[in-house]
């Protein structure tokens, strides 16, 4: 065992998501021996004081075994019949392992539409908060019976790093069936290494992940790299590692360090830059000068209509919209203060010339800085 200390070691609240493939057996149903497993170790760690979330994947492939489906559906709908029927025995399942211990839970189903809504935002945030503080365990998993293409998260990796965010938890570990993450395929590259530490966020670790995930769930690694690059804007740490690996989690919070760890050194955003940068789907986007990419990368300025040369899609005042450079890069994004008709009515004229033009001005900046998030720049060739 390394000398070096896990991250989670010092975690007072952690964030714990558990893949499809581990929760059913590969597909087979529920595995309440493992499920048993978790609850045990989670209930070890409350004794140790500390606060754990549960990001559960399993509704669509308990739902398969007991439709008899073979393979995941590809139509919504039947994915969200599946959902519906595997959600019942997820959660029986997690209730009974926990009273084992006397432990209370709680199901939290969300939407990217809950965490894009500023209010649910809040909301869904207090609402844990105050489960954690009764000591009940929240079992969270996205809404699938309800969700669209339009407005699901994708896959629980990135529920799991949203969730961190949401709590501001101190780490996020991610169980799946693999040790961690490889420099290579290691079904494919018998002299694959693991990788056991790396700074979330760096892009070579992207390109490292890529692959798809297995027929069960929906993730891959490549959906973990980018999810630890996500909790990192909390300045929480991530672990992917082994859902079979005896008392992962209770091994992990005593210090022993297992799979992959991917640091936070990515600076920390607070809670409203959290919430405008984990938007999936924005609403637009408008196009920026070079003058204005540099003042916003470099100078961290408002964004002033005169600076914008393009706009698409049709949002309102206060809407999330991206900022992109002439290649199309995304630079920054925040709270848009005019809508797309306005945006393009003022756009490339300077900010004394709004009243004129719109008949009034709510504001000289079309993002003000504090409602922003910038982000790096590619660095160019």
């Amino acid at each position: 065992m390394s000398t070096l200390t896990s991250v989670v070691a010092q975690a007072k609240r952690v964030v714990a998501k558990v893949g499809s493939s581990l929760v059913t057996n590969e597909g087979q149903g529920i595995d309440l021996q493992a499920v048993g497993e978790w609850a045990s170790q989670i209930a070890a760690l409350h004794a140790q004081g500390r606060e754990v979330v549960l990001v559960s994947s399993g509704a669509v492939a308990e739902g398969m075994a007991r439709l008899g489906w073979k393979t995941r559906p590809h139509t919504m709908h039947e994915l969200q019949a599946a959902a519906a029927v595997g959600q019942m025995g997820l959660v029986q399942a997690y209730e009974v392992a926990f009273g084992r211990h006397a432990i209370r839970t709680a199901q939290i189903l969300l939407t990217h539409e809950d965490l894009a809504d500023r209010e649910r935002y809040l909301n869904a945030r207090t609402t844990i908060y105050t489960l954690l503080s009764l000591g009940v365990v929240p079992i969270v998993n996205e809404n699938d019976t309800v969700v669209t293409d339009e407005i699901r998260l994708g896959d629980n990796d990135t529920l799991g790093a949203l969730v961190t965010n949401l709590i501001e938890a101190n780490a996020l570990v991610i169980l799946t069936d693999q040790p961690g993450l490889y420099d290579a395929d290691p079904r494919r590259n018998p002299e694959a290494k693991l990788i056991t530490q790396a700074q979330a966020g760096d892009p070579e670790l992207e390109a490292m992940a890529g692959g798809a995930g297995s027929g069960i769930g929906t993730g891959g690694m490549l959906t973990k790299v980018l999810a630890a690059r996500r909790a990192a804007n909390s300045g929480a740490h991530t672990v992917i590692a082994s859902g079979r690996e005896p008392d992962v989690l209770i091994r992990l919070s005593n210090g022993e360090r297992i799979g992959t760890e991917l640091r936070a050194q990515l600076p920390i955003r607070s809670a409203r830059q959290r919430w405008i940068a984990n938007h999936l789907r924005l609403r637009g986007r408008v196009t920026l000068d070079e003058g204005a990419v540099k003042a916003l990368t470099t100078g961290r300025k408002s964004l002033l209509p005169i600076g914008v040369v393009a706009v698409e899609g049709e949002f309102e005042r206060g809407d999330v919209v991206a900022c992109v450079d002439p290649k199309g890069v995304e630079c920054g994004r925040g709270l848009i203060n005019y809508s797309a008709a306005d945006t393009r009515r003022i756009m490339r004229q300077p900010s004394n010339r709004i009243a004129e033009i719109l008949g009034v001005m709510s504001d000289e900046e079309l993002m003000h800085r504090d409602n922003m998030v910038f982000l790096r720049r590619p660095a160019q060739p």
